[in-house]
């Protein structure tokens, strides 16, 4: 069974939490695929360069000088921290963007109604490039900077991308998705850090989005987990961090 794992900002940003992870993530047999973002340091790495970031309903505009950055952070930077890191405790990791043999084509996202710039939506993936890395032992890490194919970079949500890459490795092997961030799955009240939903399917995804139970970051994060299993991908998990090691991972699964 593959693996795919995806690891948020908010880990990635805390070092602590991320040395923690990439230790228990480096422990779990069998192939596997990490997918990580990172948008705090690129923030931090704009303001140092005097470059303003604009955010529009949580989500950042990629102008001309940001993609420079985030390509910076999160395809130089972080990823390479994090390969660094996973060698380091002996788990055999190869750092990619989605530019690197084309792995993840991208289209640019319609201006319209809003402009976020340099922002893609991926269109394929280069499978056989991650399967044939992962049957020669390595395990890739995925920064979410993808192509269009014609020279242009581009931003692109980091969900979406661990989503696109489960989906189409589904069609090599048995595959999985595990989002793995700060809480320790979707919660019925986000006071409550053990409140915890077990499962969620279409018709619960419904009701609790009407209940604004779910809203925000994690209706897209859910919107993908569905994309995931109605692509082929056997089972999908939202989970703490620091359970990515453990059986099940905990958290809640997300089912048809």
């Amino acid at each position: 069974m593959l693996k795919v794992i995806k690891i948020g900002g908010n880990v990635v940003d805390n070092p602590e939490k991320l040395v923690k992870f990439l230790h228990d993530f480096a422990t779990i047999d069998g192939p596997k695929i990490l997918v990580h973002g990172g948008g705090k340091i690129a923030t931090a790495i704009s303001k140092a360069l005097g470059i303003e970031t604009t955010m529009i309903n949580g989500r950042r505009v990629t102008d001309a000088e940001t993609i420079k950055v985030v390509t910076m952070v999160y395809a130089g930077l972080i990823n390479k921290d994090i390969v660094n890191k996973l060698n380091a405790g002996g788990c055999s990791s190869i750092g990619l963007s989605g530019a690197d043999g084309n792995l993840i084509l991208s289209k640019r996202r319609s201006p319209v109604p809003v402009d976020y710039g340099f922002v893609g939506d991926p269109e394929k993936v280069n499978s056989p490039l991650l399967a044939s890395l992962i049957e020669q032992g390595f395990t890739p890490v995925v920064a979410p900077i993808t192509t269009d194919g014609n020279g242009t970079l581009l931003n692109t949500n980091a969900d979406t991308v661990a989503q696109t890459v489960a989906t189409a490795m589904a069609s090599h092997m048995e595959t999985e998705l595990v989002f793995c961030f700060e809480k320790k799955g979707v919660l019925q009240n986000v006071e409550d850090e053990d409140s915890v939903i077990p499962t969620i399917t279409h018709s619960d995804f419904g009701r609790l989005k009407s209940e604004g139970v779910i809203s925000d970051g994690m209706l897209p994060k859910i919107e993908n987990a569905f994309n995931a299993i109605g692509g082929g991908v056997k089972k999908v998990v939202i989970c703490s961090s620091d359970c990515v090691a453990e059986p099940g991972y905990g958290g809640t699964t997300i089912k048809e």
